[in-house]
């Protein structure tokens, strides 16, 4: 008899404790919303990112959509996701309801936001003016020039103790990426993360800033949690474990409110 009521005690709380296990696993999962262009030479870059972030979320138990233009978003949209991840998306072109959606999202820290590559592509393009806000929200810059043919160079990492960094060497070779050069460095406005040593620019370019050339940052000046991240045009970028680390430091770190 006793033995039988001990068995059944630890029966309840091995059922309790995977209930709490169960709770406890639906309160840490967040929602995630990624744009990227539907078309474009950067559309390579955006299905090898898909297929990398749906192995991430179904083995970390976060959730994943997707949409390719701004469209649906409103306040009442963006509300439904812990994470705005700009894939590769340019900040022009819109619609007017989405670009107050998203300013009032990330002002007030109701979601965190991870941009890549296309969302510093800041002046007039297409027709459509720069967004001002947006420019100051990227540490009030403008977009200058590019390495249209591409360059392999060395980022260096400035702040290793962020969490973004975590597991990050001090300093790692990115094989084929565009380089964008800006009217001025971002570094007084926001918190530099990491910057490219335009000296290892293989093969070299002379479209440079000068020496102080921020990659990687986050803008202090806001509630949400957010990073920026130069690097975002060639899909080799996945088969590089330390972007795929920065990448995934990024996420679980932005996603928290």
């Amino acid at each position: 008899m006793k033995k039988i009521l001990f068995l059944l005690v630890l029966s309840l709380f091995i059922i309790s404790a995977n209930a709490k296990a169960q709770g406890n696993s639906k309160k840490t999962a967040f929602r995630v919303l990624a744009l990227y262009e539907n078309g474009g030479h950067h559309i390579e870059y955006s299905k090898a990112a898909r297929i990398w972030l749906d192995k991430l979320a179904a083995d970390s138990g976060f959730t994943i959509d997707y949409i390719q233009n701004t469209d649906n978003i409103n306040t009442a949209f963006l509300a439904k996701y812990d994470l705005f991840i700009q894939l590769d998306y340019p900040p022009y072109g819109w619609k007017t309801e989405a670009a107050a959606a998203f300013k009032d999202y990330i002002s007030k820290g109701k979601g965190g936001w991870i941009g890549f590559h296309h969302a510093t592509l800041l002046g007039e393009f297409d027709g459509y003016p720069m967004w001002q806000w947006f420019s100051w929200f990227m540490g009030g810059i403008v977009y200058k020039n590019y390495i249209a043919d591409f360059a392999q160079a060395t980022v260096n990492v400035e702040d290793s103790t962020h969490p973004v960094m975590k597991g990050v060497p001090k300093s790692f070779v990115i094989k084929k990426e565009e380089w964008y050069t800006y009217d001025k460095s971002p570094r007084p406005n926001v918190h530099v993360l990491a910057g490219v040593d335009e000296n290892t620019y293989t093969p070299d370019y002379d479209i440079k800033m000068g020496g102080d050339h921020p990659v990687i940052w986050t803008n202090p000046h806001v509630k949400a949690r957010n990073v920026y991240i130069f690097m975002g045009h060639s899909p080799i970028l996945f088969n590089n474990p330390v972007y795929t680390t920065i990448f995934r430091n990024a996420i679980f770190w932005a996603a928290k409110k």
